[in-house]
């Protein structure tokens, strides 16, 4: 069996048994197994002596079924079952954005401004649905794991971006909507009153709250105006704490793993991954490639299988009487070695062209797994592959 990569090789092992390694960030786009391998990461980390908390934002049960937890919850959980015999420990949690937002808003303000918050219909859209604040929350839940102390290693499974601006940037641009010129612009009106407000409100602010009101809505104006007055005292926090999130996630206690298949998409966008993380000279560890299907079957290549296949049996020939024959054994079974050989030489060459445009960046290969990853066991196997073994 070969898996051949044309790039260095990102040593796992070594780099989960680097103590000043305090946050692994697992990023790439959806579909490409992000999730279980944050989870195997974590576990072999564990396994090998680290205290470790994994926070996903996948909310799959198939996930916690494979840590052995009946649930998964914005309260990290011990996973049950893991080998402690060199001292170390998983904890689990999945990311509750809300939750977390209302976590946030209650550490800031007292508790009669925290509900009148809560109760407003435009912050319970900003929690839930707003465009970047997952990416902030994940990013706001990592900085409270890292204040707690309880783990020397944090395995942050990102969420899934189209490009790594949404994750790179969400902190920042979800601060810079809540502290900018234009919100604070919506407030005026809720924060003057009397002769200050008539003094305030030129012809001009007039217009403007007028065609906004057109644009928005009335309704949707008010929630807004009535939220960010509620909000105010908050205001500056967003922006410093965006800024904190964003240094420290340059600092060299982090590490980011950009995960991808060896698929033409997926290797596009892992490129935009690095070539984001290299600009902003983020600590890239390396590219996790997973679902890799190797050669096997030795130097038999696919056309010269199909010849074969069709000297011994021609393809849709039938047989005759009930036993099937041996050499349409022989032939149907040089057809699967022809297909998976197809398959291997397109990863192959799909992942030539990221490591011709990104030779210095080290590349860990998990194997296809036979199944979906439903256990701990699978999460082992996995771990095992990623490290080479």
């Amino acid at each position: 069996m070969t898996t051949k990569t044309t790039g260095t090789v990102l040593d796992v092992d070594s780099l989960l048994a680097d103590r000043n390694v305090r946050t692994i960030l697992c990023c790439g786009s959806g579909g490409v197994g992000k999730t279980t391998t944050a989870a195997a990461i974590g576990l072999r980390a564990a396994e090998q002596g680290r205290t470790v908390v994994v926070i996903t934002i996948d909310p799959a049960r198939r996930l916690a079924q494979a840590l052995d937890l009946d649930r998964l919850g914005n309260t990290p959980l011990e996973v049950t079952g893991t080998d402690t015999s060199a001292g170390g420990r998983l904890d689990a949690m999945m990311l509750d954005m809300k939750r977390t937002f209302d976590d946030l808003v209650l550490s800031h303000t007292d508790t009669e401004r925290a509900e009148q918050i809560f109760s407003n219909p435009f912050y319970q859209s900003l929690s839930s649905s707003f465009a970047g604040t997952q990416e902030y929350m994940a990013m706001e839940k990592l900085g409270q794991l890292h204040q707690a102390a309880r783990w020397d290693l944090v395995v942050v499974d990102t969420p899934p971006s189209r490009s790594a601006l949404d994750f790179l940037d969400a902190p920042t641009r979800l601060g810079s909507f809540l502290d900018g010129k234009f919100i604070r612009l919506l407030t005026a009106p809720t924060r003057a009153g009397g002769r200050a407000y008539v003094r305030m409100l030129s012809a001009g602010m007039s217009m403007l709250t007028s065609t906004v009101s057109k644009l928005l809505g009335a309704a949707l104006l008010r929630d807004v105006q009535t939220f960010l007055a509620a909000f105010d005292s908050m205001f500056g926090g967003f922006r410093e704490r965006a800024e904190q999130t964003y240094s420290a996630l340059k600092d060299g206690q982090t590490s980011f793993l950009v995960v991808a298949t060896p698929e033409r998409d997926a290797l596009r966008e892992a490129s935009f991954f690095v070539d984001r993380l290299e600009t902003d000279q983020m600590p890239l560890s390396g590219l996790v490639l997973n679902r890799v299907h190797p050669h096997r079957g030795g130097s038999l290549g696919p056309e010269r299988a199909l010849e074969l296949a069709d000297e011994l049996w021609p393809e849709g020939r039938r047989r005759k009487g009930v036993e099937v024959a041996p050499r349409e054994v022989t032939a149907n079974l040089l057809r699967l070695h022809a297909a998976n050989r197809e398959r291997s030489l397109h990863e192959e060459r799909q992942t030539s062209r990221f490591t011709a445009e990104h030779p210095d960046v080290p590349v860990a290969v998990a194997v296809a797994q036979a199944g979906d990853v439903h256990d701990l066991d699978g999460l082992r196997s996995l771990g095992a592959s990623l490290a080479g073994g």
